[in-house]
């Protein structure tokens, strides 16, 4: 088992993983974040949710200053410490949110693909569709390298519109709930190498990554760290690695927060 003096990097997912799926409630995993905190070891949060979204989690969990990885890998913020890096305080990866959001409303036009991107609606709307608060919902739509949207049309539309994407140099991918488009330069696993090179180069030292995800998006990411725990989810479609070692991925029977926990129980001791 690995121990908290070893030189770790969490990067973890929310939605779904270290939020419960339905309520957002995080409870059952903050005696673990507590004791990350406290050993000063990194809870990289890693999230198709927007910058400023994750910026309020960050708070709600006492993080806040700490490097994160938000709208799947478009946008990377620096840790606080890093002010006189000339990427701080956050790095942008590709096409940018006014860009994308025209792309795609030029596509939906052009071959009526059926969908609803945020950007298309209010926040008293957005939240009649996603149940997300006002506030949730504000901070939704502050999206600046991606665009999230609900998916209304085939399987064989959503195949045309994939290739369309492609020949555009963007792509989509599902997340717990929605669906987002992004530019194909970016992506959890290379937002978490980058990341990475910073750690080491500051710090001096090759840090040990365990990653937590619950979605097919989290796919790139969980194959990319030393340890993976692939959280129980509710996507309809499998986790699928290609690096499923029982010895590097452990499959959490519990959902959200529970799973989460279950997943440091089992590679990290607390001792």
């Amino acid at each position: 088992m690995l121990h908290l003096h070893d030189p770790l990097l969490i990067i973890s997912d929310l939605d779904g993983t270290l939020l419960e799926h339905h309520s957002y409630r995080w409870e059952a995993a903050s005696p673990w974040i507590n004791i990350l905190r406290q050993n000063e070891i990194p809870l990289i949060l890693c999230s198709a949710k927007s910058a400023a979204e994750i910026i309020e989690w960050q708070n709600e969990f006492s993080l806040t200053g700490q490097a994160f990885i938000a709208e799947n890998g478009a946008v990377i913020q620096l840790d606080s410490r890093w002010s006189d890096s000339d990427d701080y305080p956050r790095l942008m990866t590709g096409i940018r949110h006014e860009e994308l959001f025209s792309v795609l409303d030029k596509l939906r036009q052009k071959f009526g693909f059926k969908f609803t991107c945020f950007a298309d609606v209010d926040e008293n709307t957005l939240c009649e569709l996603t149940g997300l608060t006002r506030k949730q919902a504000v901070l939704a739509k502050l999206s600046e390298a991606s665009e999230t949207l609900i998916w209304r049309d085939s399987e064989e539309m959503m195949a045309a519109f994939n290739e369309q994407l492609a020949s555009l140099g963007l792509m989509m991918l599902q997340g717990g709930r929605f669906w987002h488009v992004l530019d194909m330069q970016a992506g959890k696993d290379k937002a978490l190498h980058w990341l990475q090179e910073q750690f080491q180069q500051r710090e001096g030292k090759t840090h040990i990554t365990i990653g937590l995800g619950d979605s097919p998006s989290d796919a790139l990411l969980l194959d990319s760290v030393d340890y993976a725990v692939v959280v129980k989810g509710y996507s309809r479609q499998t986790v699928t690695l290609q690096r499923d070692d029982p010895q590097r991925v452990y499959r959490s029977q519990n959902y959200g927060p529970e799973g989460w926990k279950e997943g440091l129980d089992h590679f990290i001791t607390p001792e």
